[in-house]
C-alpha cells in the first residue's frame, strides 16, 4: 500500500488530531456552543454515526433485531476520536476495541466513558488500526478516519484489515463533488498551522470500483452506500459484507 507513504501521513494525521486540533475536537464532541460551521459539521457527524451503528446493528433493515442486537459481537472502531460511535455500540451489547492515533483523544474518551454499559464493553487504545495485535473482530467501523488517505491506501487499509473481521465492515469517504472540492478549496485559505490534513476526495464510482476489485478475492461484496451532506460536512458511508 505504498508502507513509507502510508506511514507518512499517519504521522501526519496523528500530529494535527493530537496537537492541533485536540481542543476543538474535544468541544465538537460535546455540548459546548459552536460556530454556525462546526455545527453543521457537527450534526452531519451525529447523522453518520447513527447511519454506521444501524448498518452494523441491522443488517437485515426487515427484521426486529431486538434491543441489544450486538450482544457478544467483538467490533474494532477504527479511529474512536473521543468514543461516542463505541458508547453506542456498547449500548446495543457490543464488547468495543476502539483505537486512535491520537493519545489525546484517546485519554478524553477514557474520561468521558460511561460506567453503564454493560453487557457491552469499551477498550481504548491508541495505535493503528492495521495492528494485527489487535486480534479478530466481527465488524469493523472506520468512521471519517480514511478520509485524508490516498483512495489506494485506503482501499490497501482495508484489504490489510479485511482477514480478521468475520461479519461487515463500515466506513466512509470523501465523494468527489463540486460542493466538497469547493470547500477544500476554502480550507486552504486558512494559515498553514491551522489546516487540517488535506480530504481526499474520490468518485464513488471509483471507490466501488476499486473495492470491489481489491475485496472479492477475499471473500467480500459490497453493501449499502449512502452520502451525508449537512453544511460544511460531507462524507460517504460503505458496508461491505462477508460472503
Amino acid at each position: 500500500m505504498g508502507q513509507t507513504s502510508y506511514l507518512e501521513r499517519r504521522g501526519q494525521i496523528e500530529a494535527y488530531f493530537d496537537r492541533t486540533a485536540a481542543d476543538a475536537w474535544a468541544r465538537l464532541t460535546s455540548d459546548a456552543p459552536v460556530s454556525g460551521v462546526r455545527a453543521t459539521v457537527r450534526a452531519g457527524r451525529e447523522q453518520m454515526r447513527h447511519l454506521l451503528v444501524d448498518w452494523v446493528a441491522n443488517p437485515d433493515p426487515t427484521r426486529n433485531v431486538g434491543s441489544m442486537p450486538l450482544l457478544a459481537r467483538s467490533l474494532l472502531d477504527a479511529g474512536c476520536g473521543t468514543g461516542l460511535l463505541a458508547v453506542d455500540c456498547a449500548r446495543l451489547g457490543a464488547h468495543v476495541t476502539g483505537i486512535d492515533l491520537s493519545p489525546t483523544l484517546v485519554d478524553l474518551a477514557r474520561d468521558r466513558l460511561p460506567t453503564d454499559l454493560a453487557p457491552g464493553s469499551v477498550q481504548l487504545l491508541a495505535g493503528d488500526m492495521l495492528d494485527a495485535a489487535l486480534g479478530e473482530f466481527d465488524h469493523l467501523v472506520a468512521m471519517d478516519s480514511l478520509i485524508h488517505y490516498a483512495p489506494e491506501q485506503a482501499v490497501a487499509a482495508v484489504c490489510a484489515v479485511a482477514p480478521r473481521v468475520r461479519r461487515s465492515m463500515v466506513f466512509t469517504f470523501a465523494p468527489g463533488s463540486l460542493p466538497l472540492r469547493a470547500m477544500i478549496a476554502v480550507g486552504r485559505l486558512f494559515p498553514r498551522a491551522d489546516r487540517s490534513p488535506s480530504i481526499v476526495p474520490v468518485a464513488p464510482q471509483r471507490m466501488h470500483r476499486m473495492l470491489a476489485e481489491a475485496l472479492a478475492p477475499l471473500g467480500w461484496r459490497l453493501g449499502r452506500t449512502e452520502r451525508v451532506s449537512r453544511g460544511f460536512y460531507t462524507s460517504q458511508a460503505q458496508e461491505l459484507i462477508r460472503q
